[in-house]
C-alpha cells in the first residue's frame, strides 16, 4: 500500500471510530462460517428455553446459517453461562438466558464461575416474561396475603420452590418474605417443569415462576394464582392481583430474556446480531408468537441493556443485604 493511501486508509477508520460507524470486516462479512451453538442455561421446556427457540429459527434464517439451541442447565444457570464466558468470542457460540444470569446471580452469589460484567458482552433484550405466584389448587391459601401470614405466623413451615440457590424464584422468595418478616425455606429444581410438578403434589406450598410456564396448569385448573410479580396487573392475566396492589412492592422483580456473547467479539459480528436481533425483536409475528407463550416482545440495545443490568444488580444487592438471604 503507498504512503497516500495508507494515510487515507487510516484516516477512514479514525473517522469511523469517532463516529461509531462499525466497518466491515473480512471475518465478519463471512461469519457465520458453521453453524452457531445457543447455550440455553435452563432445561428444555420451560420459559427462557421457548423464546430461545422461537428465536433461534429466525435468527438462522438471518444470518444464512442453522442456529442450534444448546440446553445447559444447571448451578443457578451458571454452567452454561460459564461454558459461554469461556467460548472463543468468535460469534459461533452464544448466550440465551435470563434475568437471572445477568442481573440476579452476581447479586445474590459471591463465588460465581463467571462475570456477567467483564465476561460476557451483551447483545439485546428482545424479551419479558410476567412472574406469577402460585400454589397447588387444594392449597389453603386463598391469596398472597393469606400465605404470607401463614409464613409469619410459623416460621419455616411453608417452603417454596426454586431454580436452585440465588436464582430469581429465590431472590423472589426471600423479598416476599421480608415485605412481611416471615421466613419460608426455599427448595431447590432443576427447572421450571420439576418445580410445577413439587407444588402439584404438595412438595412445597408455593412457587415463582413465569407465566409462559404455569398458566397451562393454572388454565387447567391445577394451580391457582395468588400475584403477579409486577406493578401493575398484566393483560395477560387481568383477574389476578398485582404485587403493587397488594402492598408489596419492595418484592418487585422483572423477567426478561436477553442475548450475550464471549466478551471481545468482534465489533463487525456484533453489529450484524444486533442488526438481526432488533429486526426479530420488532417483527410482529415474533411478537405474537410471544403473545401466545404469555410474554411481552421487547427490545432493548447492548447499551440499553447493559444499563439495566447496572441499575439491577445494584437493586438486588440491596434487597440481599436487608433480607439476610444466605449467598453461596
Amino acid at each position: 500500500m503507498s504512503h497516500p493511501t495508507r494515510r487515507t486508509a487510516l484516516l477512514v477508520a479514525a473517522a469511523a471510530a469517532a463516529s461509531g460507524l462499525v466497518l466491515p470486516t473480512a471475518f465478519a462479512q463471512t461469519w457465520p462460517s458453521r453453524p452457531i451453538k445457543l447455550i440455553v442455561p435452563f432445561p428444555a421446556g420451560g420459559g427462557t428455553d421457548i423464546v430461545a427457540r422461537l428465536l433461534a429459527e429466525r435468527l438462522g434464517q438471518a444470518l444464512g446459517q442453522n442456529v442450534v439451541v444448546d440446553n445447559r442447565p444447571g448451578a443457578g444457570t451458571a454452567i452454561g453461562a460459564a461454558a459461554v464466558a469461556s467460548a472463543p468470542a468468535d460469534g459461533h457460540t452464544l448466550l440465551f438466558s435470563g434475568s437471572t444470569t445477568f442481573t440476579v446471580n452476581p447479586a445474590v452469589r459471591r463465588h460465581l464461575s463467571y462475570d456477567p460484567f467483564k465476561q460476557l458482552q451483551p447483545l439485546g433484550l428482545v424479551a419479558r416474561a410476567p412472574l406469577v405466584v402460585v400454589t397447588a389448587a387444594g392449597s389453603p391459601y386463598a391469596d398472597l396475603p393469606q400465605l404470607l401470614a401463614a409464613a409469619r405466623n410459623q416460621p419455616g413451615a411453608l417452603n417454596y420452590a426454586t431454580f436452585g440457590t440465588g436464582t430469581g424464584p429465590h431472590l423472589v422468595g426471600e423479598m416476599l418474605a421480608h415485605t412481611r418478616s416471615a421466613k419460608m425455606v426455599p427448595v431447590p429444581y432443576k427447572g421450571s417443569a420439576d418445580a410445577l410438578v413439587g407444588i402439584l403434589r404438595g412438595d412445597v406450598q408455593m412457587g415463582i415462576d413465569t407465566l409462559a410456564s404455569a398458566k397451562g396448569q393454572i388454565d387447567q385448573g391445577k394451580l391457582r394464582a395468588l400475584a403477579v410479580i409486577s406493578e401493575k396487573r398484566t393483560p395477560l392475566m387481568p383477574q389476578v392481583p398485582s404485587l403493587g396492589e397488594l402492598g408489596l412492592g419492595d418484592a418487585l422483580f422483572e423477567a426478561w430474556y436477553a442475548m450475550a456473547a464471549p466478551a471481545g467479539l468482534e465489533p463487525g459480528v456484533a453489529a450484524r446480531l444486533e442488526k438481526a436481533l432488533a429486526r426479530i425483536a420488532a417483527d410482529t409475528d415474533f411478537r405474537q408468537q410471544l403473545v401466545q407463550q404469555s410474554m411481552d416482545g421487547a427490545w432493548l440495545a447492548p447499551a440499553g441493556l447493559k444499563a439495566l443490568m447496572d441499575k439491577e444488580v445494584a437493586r438486588y444487592r440491596a434487597a440481599v443485604a436487608r433480607s439476610n438471604m444466605p449467598q453461596s
